[in-house]
C-alpha cells in the first residue's frame, strides 16, 4: 500500500514539475496597438525598454486609422527624424509591423506607399482580437 501511494505521489510532483516548466518555457507575447501615428514615437521607446529587459519577448506593431501613417515611405517625426530607421532597428530585433488593408482601402491609400518592413492585415482591430484570443498575446496600447 505504501508503495502505491508513493508512487502516486511522486508521478503527480513529475506532472507538477512539467506544468512549471511548461509555463517557464511559454514565451511573452505582446501587440501594440497604435492608431495615432502621434504615438508612434512613444509606442517604438517602449518597445526598446521592453526588448531590453525581455529580448526573447514576441511584439507585433498592428496599426489602423491615422495610425499607418508612421510606416509610410519618407515619414518623419517632429523632430524631423525619419520613421523608417527605428522600425528597422525594431524589426530586426524580431518586431512585426502590420498595416490595416481596410485603412487602405478608406483613406485610398497603396500599399507601395509604405516601407518594406510592413505585412498587410485584412483588418487592424480584427488582427488585435486574433492575436489576443487564438494566441494569447497580451495588450498595449501607448
Amino acid at each position: 500500500m505504501k508503495i502505491g501511494f508513493l508512487k502516486m505521489l511522486l508521478a503527480g510532483m513529475a506532472g507538477v514539475l512539467a506544468l512549471a516548466g511548461a509555463a517557464q518555457a511559454q514565451e511573452d507575447k505582446v501587440v501594440y496597438h497604435v492608431n495615432d501615428a502621434a504615438n508612434a514615437t512613444a509606442a517604438m521607446r517602449n518597445i526598446n525598454n521592453h526588448l531590453e529587459v525581455n529580448p526573447k519577448v514576441k511584439i507585433v506593431v498592428v496599426t489602423h486609422a491615422m495610425g499607418v501613417d508612421f510606416l509610410m515611405d519618407g515619414k518623419k517625426d517632429v523632430n524631423g527624424n525619419p520613421y523608417h530607421i527605428p522600425v528597422e532597428e525594431l524589426k530586426a530585433r524580431g518586431v512585426k509591423f502590420d498595416v490595416c488593408e481596410i485603412t487602405l482601402r478608406n483613406r485610398k491609400l497603396e500599399r507601395k506607399g509604405f516601407i518594406p518592413e510592413v505585412t498587410f492585415v485584412p483588418s487592424g482591430v480584427a488582427e488585435i482580437t486574433r492575436l489576443q484570443q487564438r494566441e494569447g498575446y497580451a495588450y498595449l496600447r501607448p
